[in-house]
């Protein structure tokens, strides 16, 4: 799909493929384009180019049809703040077609089910952001739609809340939602995607599940801090040797001094134990050892050349 907005392309042919029954992350930096995405395929904006189908509905051909397969939680609240959290569950249930009776009764069973009972007479202005939350999702949830667009659902939460919506993603789930995640988050992305897409500057840089992301860019590391700083330097050599002879090419261990640490690519988690057995016949003793993969935040940075939580104007400018 394509969007421009006067010279700006926000959305520069992004191609998503979204497996039923999954969450599916698409994760990028601010204005890279994943607002705009989801907003064209919530038939909220028409595509300049391209399309788009959902369950086999065309996004642009059959708006409607559309609508009512899918539910959205944006990045910001669309709850009214004036409003309690039953009168505001209630309008929403009205809107799509549910009696007063059932209204209610949906309403009680939303708010129950978000742990918001007891807030459910009061007005959303004396909620905290983690409330609203809970409470926006709750009214994308009234018709159980099969499809779910979370549109960085978790910004500005503290870690306690941020944990409790992740439960409550992987509880729609696996009850047979389908979740479109956005989110420039990525421990989030790690966390609770099945796959991911990278997107940077309107355009899909990188596609696979967080495994394969990590193994795209580099190797495994493995750090070793040592107990006796004085014998880094012939621990960085024992390990290079021995790792070089393992590749047949020359692997370089690099040292942090003042941490008495060594941090050498690893080819093979296996050979870890080798080069332990190696270093204890030199009496070259270890305090901490780690292997570790390389982290999203360094997957996003060998796909882009900057972090994720870098801004691209592109998308802001353009709204």
């Amino acid at each position: 799909m394509v969007k421009v907005f006067g010279e700006q392309r926000a959305v520069d042919g992004v191609s998503l493929a979204v497996p039923r029954g999954a969450v599916y992350g698409v994760l990028g930096p601010n204005g890279a384009g994943k607002t705009t995405t989801i907003r064209m395929l919530a038939t909220l904006l028409r595509p300049d180019g391209g399309s788009a189908r959902i369950f086999g509905r065309d996004v642009v051909a059959e708006p409607t049809a559309v609508r009512s397969l899918i539910g959205v939680t944006g990045q910001y609240a669309s709850v009214d703040e004036k409003l309690t959290a039953t009168e505001n569950l209630v309008i929403f249930s009205r809107l799509l077609g549910l009696s007063k009776a059932d209204a209610r009764s949906k309403s009680a069973e939303l708010l129950e089910e978000f742990g918001l009972t007891e807030a459910a007479s009061k007005p959303l202005e004396n909620f905290s952001g983690g409330m609203r939350r809970r409470l926006d999702l709750a009214a994308s949830l009234i018709a159980r739609p099969p499809l779910l667009f979370l549109d960085e659902p978790t910004t500005g939460l503290d870690p306690r809340t941020r944990a409790q919506m992740w439960e409550t993603i992987r509880r729609l789930v696996r009850e047979g939602s389908t979740v479109l995640l956005t989110t420039q988050y990525l421990d989030e992305a790690d966390q609770l995607a099945d796959r991911i897409a990278v997107i940077d500057r309107g355009k899909v840089i990188a596609d696979g599940t967080s495994d394969e992301l990590k193994a795209s860019v580099g190797l495994s590391a493995l750090q070793l801090t040592l107990s006796d700083k004085a014998q880094i330097e012939q621990a960085r050599t024992l390990v290079g040797e021995f790792l070089s002879r393992s590749a047949g090419r020359v692997v370089e261990a690099t040292i942090t001094p003042e941490a008495g640490r060594i941090t050498a690519p690893l080819p093979d988690a296996s050979v870890t134990t080798d080069i332990l057995i190696r270093l204890r016949e030199h009496d070259i003793r270890i305090d901490e050892i780690n292997v570790a993969k390389p982290s999203l935040d360094e997957v996003f940075f060998a796909l882009t050349g900057h972090g994720a939580d870098d801004e691209n104007d592109t998308e802001r400018s353009a709204a």
